[in-house]
Protein backbone atom coordinates (compact mmCIF):
# COMPACT_ATOMS: atom_id res chain seq x y z
CA UNK A 1 0.00 0.00 0.00
CA UNK A 2 1.30 3.44 -0.88
CA UNK A 3 2.19 5.87 1.86
CA UNK A 4 3.17 9.50 1.79
CA UNK A 5 5.73 11.79 3.23
CA UNK A 6 5.53 15.51 3.67
CA UNK A 7 7.55 17.70 1.34
CA UNK A 8 10.65 19.07 3.07
CA UNK A 9 9.18 22.58 3.33
CA UNK A 10 6.37 21.09 5.41
CA UNK A 11 8.61 19.02 7.71
CA UNK A 12 7.16 18.94 11.21
CA UNK A 13 8.99 20.56 14.16
CA UNK A 14 11.07 18.15 16.18
CA UNK A 15 12.18 16.04 13.21
CA UNK A 16 15.84 15.12 12.86
CA UNK A 17 18.27 17.78 11.69
CA UNK A 18 19.75 17.48 8.23
CA UNK A 19 23.25 18.61 7.26
CA UNK A 20 21.67 21.82 5.96
CA UNK A 21 19.98 22.31 9.34
CA UNK A 22 23.32 22.01 11.16
CA UNK A 23 24.83 24.59 8.83
CA UNK A 24 21.85 26.82 9.55
CA UNK A 25 22.35 26.36 13.31
CA UNK A 26 25.95 27.48 12.86
CA UNK A 27 24.78 30.53 10.98
CA UNK A 28 22.24 31.58 13.60
CA UNK A 29 24.78 30.96 16.37
CA UNK A 30 26.96 33.50 14.66
CA UNK A 31 24.11 35.95 15.08
CA UNK A 32 24.05 35.36 18.84
CA UNK A 33 21.10 32.93 18.83
CA UNK A 34 21.19 29.65 20.74
CA UNK A 35 19.80 26.24 19.74
CA UNK A 36 16.51 26.93 21.52
CA UNK A 37 16.11 30.09 19.47
CA UNK A 38 16.76 28.07 16.31
CA UNK A 39 14.09 25.50 17.14
CA UNK A 40 11.61 28.27 17.97
CA UNK A 41 12.31 29.85 14.58
CA UNK A 42 11.95 26.50 12.85
CA UNK A 43 8.63 25.83 14.57
CA UNK A 44 7.30 29.28 13.70
CA UNK A 45 8.24 28.80 10.06
CA UNK A 46 6.64 25.35 9.94
CA UNK A 47 3.48 26.66 11.61
CA UNK A 48 3.33 29.52 9.14
CA UNK A 49 3.62 27.12 6.18
CA UNK A 50 1.02 24.86 7.71
CA UNK A 51 -1.52 27.68 7.85
CA UNK A 52 -0.72 29.01 4.39
CA UNK A 53 -3.41 26.62 3.15
CA UNK A 54 -7.07 27.53 3.51
CA UNK A 55 -9.72 25.25 4.94
CA UNK A 56 -11.58 23.14 2.37
CA UNK A 57 -14.38 24.92 0.55
CA UNK A 58 -15.57 21.73 -1.17
CA UNK A 59 -16.62 18.51 0.51
CA UNK A 60 -17.31 16.64 -2.72
CA UNK A 61 -16.55 16.80 -6.45
CA UNK A 62 -18.67 15.82 -9.44
CA UNK A 63 -16.39 15.42 -12.45
CA UNK A 64 -18.33 15.34 -15.73
CA UNK A 65 -15.97 14.16 -18.45
CA UNK A 66 -16.97 14.48 -22.12
CA UNK A 67 -14.68 12.00 -23.89
CA UNK A 68 -13.38 12.61 -27.38
CA UNK A 69 -12.56 16.30 -27.26
CA UNK A 70 -15.47 18.72 -26.93
CA UNK A 71 -15.43 21.67 -29.31
CA UNK A 72 -15.28 25.00 -27.48
CA UNK A 73 -16.60 26.89 -30.52
CA UNK A 74 -19.79 24.81 -30.56
CA UNK A 75 -20.30 25.01 -26.79
CA UNK A 76 -18.89 27.56 -24.31
CA UNK A 77 -16.69 29.80 -26.47
CA UNK A 78 -18.57 30.60 -29.69
CA UNK A 79 -17.03 33.02 -32.16
CA UNK A 80 -20.03 34.80 -33.72
CA UNK A 81 -17.92 37.41 -35.51
CA UNK A 82 -15.39 35.05 -37.08
CA UNK A 83 -15.69 33.90 -40.72
CA UNK A 84 -18.09 30.96 -41.08
CA UNK A 85 -15.27 28.48 -41.72
CA UNK A 86 -14.10 29.27 -38.16
CA UNK A 87 -17.31 29.98 -36.29
CA UNK A 88 -19.27 27.08 -37.82
CA UNK A 89 -22.91 26.96 -38.82
CA UNK A 90 -24.61 27.45 -35.47
CA UNK A 91 -25.62 30.64 -33.71
CA UNK A 92 -24.74 31.92 -30.25
CA UNK A 93 -27.21 32.98 -27.57
CA UNK A 94 -27.08 35.32 -24.61
CA UNK A 95 -26.91 33.95 -21.09
CA UNK A 96 -28.31 35.45 -17.89
CA UNK A 97 -24.91 37.12 -17.37
CA UNK A 98 -24.38 40.20 -19.49
CA UNK A 99 -21.60 39.75 -22.02
CA UNK A 100 -21.37 35.95 -21.79
CA UNK A 101 -22.67 33.94 -24.73
CA UNK A 102 -23.01 30.19 -25.32
CA UNK A 103 -23.84 28.02 -28.29
CA UNK A 104 -27.51 27.92 -29.27
CA UNK A 105 -27.81 24.28 -28.11
CA UNK A 106 -27.26 25.36 -24.47
CA UNK A 107 -30.38 27.44 -23.68
CA UNK A 108 -31.00 25.90 -20.24
CA UNK A 109 -27.34 26.12 -19.21
CA UNK A 110 -27.40 29.75 -20.38
CA UNK A 111 -29.97 30.41 -17.65
CA UNK A 112 -27.66 29.13 -14.89
CA UNK A 113 -24.55 30.93 -16.20
CA UNK A 114 -24.70 33.16 -13.12
CA UNK A 115 -23.74 30.07 -11.08
CA UNK A 116 -20.85 29.00 -13.34
CA UNK A 117 -17.23 29.83 -14.04
CA UNK A 118 -16.34 29.12 -17.67
CA UNK A 119 -12.63 28.64 -18.31
CA UNK A 120 -11.97 29.49 -21.95
CA UNK A 121 -8.18 29.25 -21.88
CA UNK A 122 -7.41 25.61 -21.02
CA UNK A 123 -4.29 24.47 -22.85
CA UNK A 124 -1.76 21.66 -23.09
CA UNK A 125 0.38 20.04 -25.78
CA UNK A 126 -1.05 16.52 -26.12
CA UNK A 127 -3.08 15.90 -29.30
CA UNK A 128 -3.60 12.15 -28.76
CA UNK A 129 -6.74 11.06 -26.90
CA UNK A 130 -4.93 8.87 -24.38
CA UNK A 131 -2.33 11.47 -23.49
CA UNK A 132 -4.84 14.31 -23.27
CA UNK A 133 -7.10 12.18 -21.08
CA UNK A 134 -4.16 11.40 -18.76
CA UNK A 135 -3.50 15.15 -18.45
CA UNK A 136 -7.05 15.98 -17.46
CA UNK A 137 -7.56 13.12 -14.98
CA UNK A 138 -4.22 13.42 -13.20
CA UNK A 139 -2.81 16.93 -13.71
CA UNK A 140 0.35 15.35 -15.12
CA UNK A 141 1.79 14.91 -18.59
CA UNK A 142 2.08 11.19 -19.39
CA UNK A 143 5.34 9.46 -18.51
CA UNK A 144 6.64 6.18 -19.94
CA UNK A 145 8.05 5.36 -16.49
CA UNK A 146 5.02 5.95 -14.27
CA UNK A 147 1.22 5.99 -14.39
CA UNK A 148 -0.08 8.78 -12.18
CA UNK A 149 -3.19 8.46 -10.00
CA UNK A 150 -6.44 10.16 -10.91
CA UNK A 151 -7.84 12.99 -8.83
CA UNK A 152 -10.55 10.64 -7.56
CA UNK A 153 -7.98 8.13 -6.31
CA UNK A 154 -5.95 10.89 -4.67
CA UNK A 155 -9.07 12.02 -2.80
CA UNK A 156 -9.72 8.40 -1.79
CA UNK A 157 -6.12 8.12 -0.53
CA UNK A 158 -6.19 11.39 1.39
CA UNK A 159 -9.64 11.17 2.97
CA UNK A 160 -11.02 7.64 2.76
CA UNK A 161 -14.69 6.62 3.05
CA UNK A 162 -17.43 8.72 4.58
CA UNK A 163 -20.71 7.32 5.95
CA UNK A 164 -19.85 3.77 4.83
CA UNK A 165 -19.83 4.91 1.20
CA UNK A 166 -17.02 4.48 -1.30
CA UNK A 167 -14.96 7.68 -1.41
CA UNK A 168 -14.67 7.51 -5.21
CA UNK A 169 -17.41 6.32 -7.58
CA UNK A 170 -17.51 6.08 -11.37
CA UNK A 171 -20.78 6.26 -13.31
CA UNK A 172 -21.49 3.93 -15.02
CA UNK A 173 -17.97 2.42 -14.83
CA UNK A 174 -14.33 3.46 -14.76
CA UNK A 175 -14.04 5.22 -18.13
CA UNK A 176 -10.33 4.68 -18.77
CA UNK A 177 -7.15 3.52 -17.08
CA UNK A 178 -6.25 7.13 -16.24
CA UNK A 179 -9.30 7.35 -13.97
CA UNK A 180 -7.68 4.73 -11.76
CA UNK A 181 -5.08 4.51 -9.03
CA UNK A 182 -1.88 4.83 -11.05
CA UNK A 183 1.08 4.11 -8.76
CA UNK A 184 -1.13 4.10 -5.64
CA UNK A 185 -2.47 0.92 -4.09
CA UNK A 186 -5.42 -0.61 -5.91
CA UNK A 187 -7.40 -0.20 -2.69
CA UNK A 188 -7.95 3.42 -3.79
CA UNK A 189 -9.64 2.38 -7.04
CA UNK A 190 -13.12 3.69 -7.86
CA UNK A 191 -16.28 1.80 -7.12
CA UNK A 192 -18.11 1.33 -10.44
CA UNK A 193 -21.87 1.04 -10.72
CA UNK A 194 -21.51 -1.57 -13.46
CA UNK A 195 -24.69 -0.43 -15.21
CA UNK A 196 -26.18 2.77 -16.55
CA UNK A 197 -28.73 4.34 -14.16
CA UNK A 198 -30.78 5.22 -17.26
CA UNK A 199 -31.18 1.55 -18.19
CA UNK A 200 -34.38 -0.37 -17.56
CA UNK A 201 -34.24 -2.36 -14.34
CA UNK A 202 -31.05 -0.58 -13.24
CA UNK A 203 -29.33 -2.26 -10.32
CA UNK A 204 -25.88 -1.57 -8.91
CA UNK A 205 -23.58 -4.55 -9.34
CA UNK A 206 -22.37 -6.34 -6.18
CA UNK A 207 -24.46 -4.22 -3.80
CA UNK A 208 -26.64 -7.00 -2.39
CA UNK A 209 -26.24 -10.52 -1.07
CA UNK A 210 -26.43 -13.46 -3.42
CA UNK A 211 -29.79 -15.18 -3.54
CA UNK A 212 -30.28 -17.63 -0.68
CA UNK A 213 -27.62 -16.14 1.62
CA UNK A 214 -29.21 -15.40 5.02
CA UNK A 215 -27.67 -13.53 7.96
CA UNK A 216 -26.02 -16.59 9.49
CA UNK A 217 -24.50 -17.77 6.22
CA UNK A 218 -23.35 -14.24 5.43
CA UNK A 219 -21.64 -13.98 8.84
CA UNK A 220 -19.90 -17.35 8.37
CA UNK A 221 -18.61 -16.31 4.96
CA UNK A 222 -17.25 -13.06 6.30
CA UNK A 223 -15.58 -14.79 9.25
CA UNK A 224 -13.94 -17.33 6.94
CA UNK A 225 -12.73 -14.62 4.59
CA UNK A 226 -11.26 -12.62 7.47
CA UNK A 227 -9.35 -15.70 8.66
CA UNK A 228 -7.92 -16.28 5.18
CA UNK A 229 -7.02 -12.61 4.76
CA UNK A 230 -5.35 -12.54 8.16
CA UNK A 231 -3.21 -15.56 7.24
CA UNK A 232 -2.01 -14.08 3.96
CA UNK A 233 -1.49 -10.62 5.44
CA UNK A 234 0.89 -12.10 8.02
CA UNK A 235 2.75 -14.00 5.31
CA UNK A 236 3.20 -11.14 2.85
CA UNK A 237 2.99 -7.37 2.68
CA UNK A 238 2.17 -7.39 -1.06
CA UNK A 239 -0.10 -4.59 -2.20
CA UNK A 240 -2.50 -7.02 -3.85
CA UNK A 241 -3.19 -8.79 -0.55
CA UNK A 242 -3.79 -5.60 1.42
CA UNK A 243 -5.81 -4.06 -1.38
CA UNK A 244 -8.04 -7.12 -1.70
CA UNK A 245 -8.62 -7.13 2.05
CA UNK A 246 -9.59 -3.46 1.94
CA UNK A 247 -11.86 -4.16 -1.05
CA UNK A 248 -13.74 -6.87 0.78
CA UNK A 249 -14.02 -4.84 3.98
CA UNK A 250 -15.60 -1.99 2.06
CA UNK A 251 -17.82 -4.35 0.08
CA UNK A 252 -19.17 -5.90 3.30
CA UNK A 253 -19.76 -2.42 4.71
CA UNK A 254 -21.78 -1.49 1.64
CA UNK A 255 -23.86 -4.66 1.69
CA UNK A 256 -24.56 -4.36 5.43
CA UNK A 257 -25.43 -0.63 5.37
CA UNK A 258 -29.04 0.24 4.47
CA UNK A 259 -28.02 3.91 4.14
CA UNK A 260 -25.29 3.04 1.65
CA UNK A 261 -27.59 0.87 -0.43
CA UNK A 262 -30.21 3.60 -0.41
CA UNK A 263 -27.73 6.12 -1.77
CA UNK A 264 -27.59 4.13 -5.02
CA UNK A 265 -31.38 3.72 -5.22
CA UNK A 266 -32.23 6.17 -7.97
CA UNK A 267 -35.82 4.87 -8.03
CA UNK A 268 -36.32 6.68 -4.72
CA UNK A 269 -36.20 9.99 -6.61
CA UNK A 270 -39.52 11.55 -7.59
CA UNK A 271 -40.58 10.80 -11.13
CA UNK A 272 -41.02 14.49 -11.85
CA UNK A 273 -37.43 15.26 -10.92
CA UNK A 274 -36.15 12.35 -12.99
CA UNK A 275 -38.08 13.76 -15.93
CA UNK A 276 -36.60 17.20 -15.35
CA UNK A 277 -33.09 15.75 -15.50
CA UNK A 278 -34.04 13.68 -18.56
CA UNK A 279 -34.70 9.96 -18.81
CA UNK A 280 -31.48 9.39 -20.73
CA UNK A 281 -27.82 8.66 -19.90
CA UNK A 282 -26.89 12.31 -19.34
CA UNK A 283 -29.86 13.00 -17.10
CA UNK A 284 -29.82 9.89 -14.95
CA UNK A 285 -26.05 9.84 -14.54
CA UNK A 286 -26.04 13.41 -13.29
CA UNK A 287 -29.00 12.74 -11.00
CA UNK A 288 -27.19 9.71 -9.58
CA UNK A 289 -24.10 11.86 -9.05
CA UNK A 290 -26.12 14.39 -7.06
CA UNK A 291 -27.67 11.60 -5.03
CA UNK A 292 -24.25 10.16 -4.19
CA UNK A 293 -22.58 13.39 -3.08
CA UNK A 294 -25.65 14.22 -1.01
CA UNK A 295 -25.27 10.84 0.72
CA UNK A 296 -21.55 11.36 1.40
CA UNK A 297 -19.47 10.19 -1.59
CA UNK A 298 -16.43 12.44 -1.90
CA UNK A 299 -15.63 12.19 -5.62
CA UNK A 300 -17.91 11.12 -8.48
CA UNK A 301 -16.74 10.79 -12.07
CA UNK A 302 -19.27 10.37 -14.86
CA UNK A 303 -18.96 10.36 -18.61
CA UNK A 304 -21.44 11.22 -21.33
CA UNK A 305 -21.37 10.98 -25.11
CA UNK A 306 -18.61 10.81 -27.68
CA UNK A 307 -17.23 14.19 -28.77
CA UNK A 308 -14.59 13.24 -31.35
CA UNK A 309 -16.29 15.09 -34.20
CA UNK A 310 -14.00 14.89 -37.20
CA UNK A 311 -17.04 14.91 -39.47
CA UNK A 312 -20.43 16.66 -39.45
CA UNK A 313 -19.87 18.44 -36.18
CA UNK A 314 -23.05 20.50 -36.38
CA UNK A 315 -25.24 17.41 -36.69
CA UNK A 316 -23.38 15.68 -33.86
CA UNK A 317 -23.61 18.63 -31.48
CA UNK A 318 -27.33 19.03 -32.18
CA UNK A 319 -27.81 15.35 -31.33
CA UNK A 320 -25.70 15.25 -28.15
CA UNK A 321 -26.01 18.64 -26.52
CA UNK A 322 -29.74 18.94 -25.69
CA UNK A 323 -29.59 16.04 -23.21
CA UNK A 324 -26.44 17.45 -21.63
CA UNK A 325 -27.94 20.94 -21.49
CA UNK A 326 -31.10 19.77 -19.76
CA UNK A 327 -29.29 17.55 -17.25
CA UNK A 328 -26.44 19.91 -16.43
CA UNK A 329 -28.67 22.92 -15.86
CA UNK A 330 -30.98 20.84 -13.63
CA UNK A 331 -27.99 19.47 -11.70
CA UNK A 332 -26.71 22.96 -10.92
CA UNK A 333 -30.16 24.19 -9.86
CA UNK A 334 -30.83 21.02 -7.85
CA UNK A 335 -27.57 21.32 -5.93
CA UNK A 336 -28.26 24.99 -5.30
CA UNK A 337 -31.83 24.38 -4.12
CA UNK A 338 -30.62 21.73 -1.66
CA UNK A 339 -27.84 23.94 -0.28
CA UNK A 340 -25.19 21.62 -1.71
CA UNK A 341 -23.67 23.78 -4.42
CA UNK A 342 -21.53 25.76 -1.99
CA UNK A 343 -19.81 22.55 -0.84
CA UNK A 344 -19.90 20.54 -4.09
CA UNK A 345 -17.44 21.38 -6.84
CA UNK A 346 -18.85 20.50 -10.28
CA UNK A 347 -16.32 20.23 -13.10
CA UNK A 348 -16.98 19.72 -16.83
CA UNK A 349 -13.88 18.80 -18.82
CA UNK A 350 -12.72 17.07 -22.00
CA UNK A 351 -9.28 15.88 -23.07
CA UNK A 352 -8.71 18.73 -25.54
CA UNK A 353 -10.53 20.94 -28.01
CA UNK A 354 -11.10 21.04 -31.77
CA UNK A 355 -9.32 22.81 -34.59
CA UNK A 356 -10.14 26.48 -35.19
CA UNK A 357 -11.15 25.85 -38.77
CA UNK A 358 -13.83 23.47 -40.05
CA UNK A 359 -12.24 20.69 -42.13
CA UNK A 360 -13.28 19.31 -45.52
CA UNK A 361 -15.63 16.81 -43.84
CA UNK A 362 -17.56 19.53 -41.99
CA UNK A 363 -15.87 18.56 -38.73
CA UNK A 364 -13.01 19.69 -36.54
CA UNK A 365 -9.85 17.78 -35.70
CA UNK A 366 -7.83 17.55 -32.45
CA UNK A 367 -6.58 20.82 -30.97
CA UNK A 368 -5.00 20.77 -27.49
CA UNK A 369 -3.70 24.32 -27.74
CA UNK A 370 -6.95 25.80 -26.46
CA UNK A 371 -10.26 24.46 -25.12
CA UNK A 372 -12.90 25.14 -22.47
CA UNK A 373 -13.83 23.75 -19.06
CA UNK A 374 -16.65 24.69 -16.69
CA UNK A 375 -16.62 24.87 -12.89
CA UNK A 376 -19.40 25.53 -10.42
CA UNK A 377 -19.76 25.61 -6.63
CA UNK A 378 -17.33 24.40 -3.99
CA UNK A 379 -15.61 27.74 -3.44
CA UNK A 380 -15.43 28.82 -7.09
CA UNK A 381 -16.65 32.23 -8.21
CA UNK A 382 -20.01 32.47 -9.95
CA UNK A 383 -21.04 34.17 -13.17
CA UNK A 384 -17.64 34.77 -14.73
CA UNK A 385 -15.44 33.67 -17.61
CA UNK A 386 -11.76 33.06 -16.95
CA UNK A 387 -9.22 33.59 -19.69
CA UNK A 388 -10.05 34.18 -23.32
CA UNK A 389 -9.08 33.06 -26.79
CA UNK A 390 -8.26 35.04 -29.88
CA UNK A 391 -10.83 35.80 -32.60
CA UNK A 392 -10.60 32.36 -34.20
CA UNK A 393 -10.06 30.24 -31.04
CA UNK A 394 -6.56 29.36 -32.23
CA UNK A 395 -4.78 30.04 -28.95
CA UNK A 396 -5.32 31.55 -25.51
CA UNK A 397 -5.27 35.33 -25.50
CA UNK A 398 -4.84 35.71 -21.75
CA UNK A 399 -4.63 33.63 -18.57
CA UNK A 400 -3.73 30.27 -20.14
CA UNK A 401 -4.34 27.48 -17.64
CA UNK A 402 -2.85 24.01 -17.87
CA UNK A 403 -4.12 20.73 -16.39
CA UNK A 404 -1.62 21.02 -13.53
CA UNK A 405 -3.08 24.41 -12.56
CA UNK A 406 -6.65 23.15 -12.76
CA UNK A 407 -5.84 20.09 -10.65
CA UNK A 408 -3.93 22.16 -8.07
CA UNK A 409 -6.87 24.56 -7.80
CA UNK A 410 -9.34 21.69 -7.39
CA UNK A 411 -7.16 20.19 -4.67
CA UNK A 412 -6.99 23.55 -2.92
CA UNK A 413 -10.80 23.61 -2.81
CA UNK A 414 -10.69 20.15 -1.21
CA UNK A 415 -8.04 21.15 1.31
CA UNK A 416 -5.37 18.90 -0.22
CA UNK A 417 -1.81 20.23 -0.48
CA UNK A 418 -0.87 19.62 -4.12
CA UNK A 419 2.89 19.57 -3.56
CA UNK A 420 2.65 16.93 -0.85
CA UNK A 421 4.78 13.93 -1.78
CA UNK A 422 3.39 10.41 -2.09
CA UNK A 423 5.61 7.36 -2.34
CA UNK A 424 5.68 5.66 -5.73
CA UNK A 425 7.18 2.19 -6.31
CA UNK A 426 10.85 2.08 -5.44
CA UNK A 427 10.33 4.61 -2.61
CA UNK A 428 10.26 7.45 -5.10
CA UNK A 429 8.68 10.61 -3.65
CA UNK A 430 6.25 12.09 -6.18
CA UNK A 431 4.27 15.28 -5.68
CA UNK A 432 0.49 14.97 -6.00
CA UNK A 433 0.79 17.65 -8.69
CA UNK A 434 4.09 19.08 -9.84
CA UNK A 435 4.43 22.69 -10.90
CA UNK A 436 0.76 23.64 -10.61
CA UNK A 437 -0.44 27.03 -9.42
CA UNK A 438 -3.63 27.75 -7.50
CA UNK A 439 -5.59 30.17 -9.67
CA UNK A 440 -6.89 32.45 -6.93
CA UNK A 441 -8.88 34.48 -9.45
CA UNK A 442 -11.16 31.47 -9.85
CA UNK A 443 -11.91 31.23 -6.13
CA UNK A 444 -14.21 33.17 -3.84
Amino acid sequence: MACYRVHPIHRSPGSGLSRRDFLTVGAVAGLGLNLGDFFAMQKAQADQKQYDFVEPTAQSVIQIFLPGGMSAQETFDPKPYAPIEYRGEMKSINTNVEGIVFNETLPKTAQVADKLTVIRSMTHGEAAHERGTHNMFTGYRPSPALLFPSMGSIVSHEYGPRKNLPPYVCIPSQPNVYAGTGYLSSSFAPFSLGADPASKGFKVRDLSRAEGVDDARFARRRSALEAVNDYFTKKTQADSVGAMSTFYDRAFSLIESPEAREAFNIDAEEGKLRDEYGRNPAGQRMLMARRLVEAGVRFVTLTYGGWDHHTRITTSIRALMPSFDQAFARLIRDLDERGLLDTTLVMVTSEFGRTPKINADAGRDHWPKVFSAVLAGGGVKRGITYGSTNATATEPENNPIGPEDLATTVYRCLGIIADKELMAPGDRPIEIVKGGTVRQDLLT
